[in-house]
């Protein structure tokens, strides 16, 4: 798949190579567990505001490690993730779509105190897709 954005990216030195990036991934992975434990458990205390975004980006962060690479910017790491692995069949579009939801619901939550239950609850099933497909692509299926 070829963005003109994410080649602007790179460009920019917002997606760059970063040698120590596919020994972290795994431990990137372990993060991203983490914040779907904590995503679930702020649902069931309906702490909305912090159901949202981490387990994606962090599960992405994995993904983009995997690669040899590093974002410096979270734009650029959802660009990446439609380069890298919708592009090779590996991450379904409507899951990238859904780390650019749950970003902007992150922005709205932290500048806007904006956030609600029912999309708080879609983000986090959607977050345990992504989550899923981030540790197939580290064992290697």
């Amino acid at each position: 798949m070829k963005l003109p954005e994410f080649d602007d990216c790179l460009k920019r030195g917002k997606i760059v190579r970063f040698p120590p990036a596919k020994k972290l991934a795994a431990k990137e992975l372990d993060v991203a567990r983490a914040d779907l434990v904590a995503s679930q458990n702020s649902l069931k205390q309906k702490n909305y505001k912090w159901a949202t975004y981490y387990t994606m980006f962090h599960a992405a962060r994995t993904l983009l490690y995997h690669k040899g690479c590093r974002e410096k910017s979270h734009y650029c790491l959802i660009l990446a993730m439609k380069a890298f692995y919708v592009s090779e069949g590996v991450l379904e579009m409507r899951l990238v779509e859904s780390l650019q939801m749950a970003k902007a619901m992150r922005e709205g939550a932290d500048y806007e105190n904006t956030f609600d239950a029912k999309s708080a609850k879609a983000l986090v099933e959607q977050a345990e897709e992504f989550l899923k497909v981030a540790e197939g692509v580290l064992r290697g299926q």
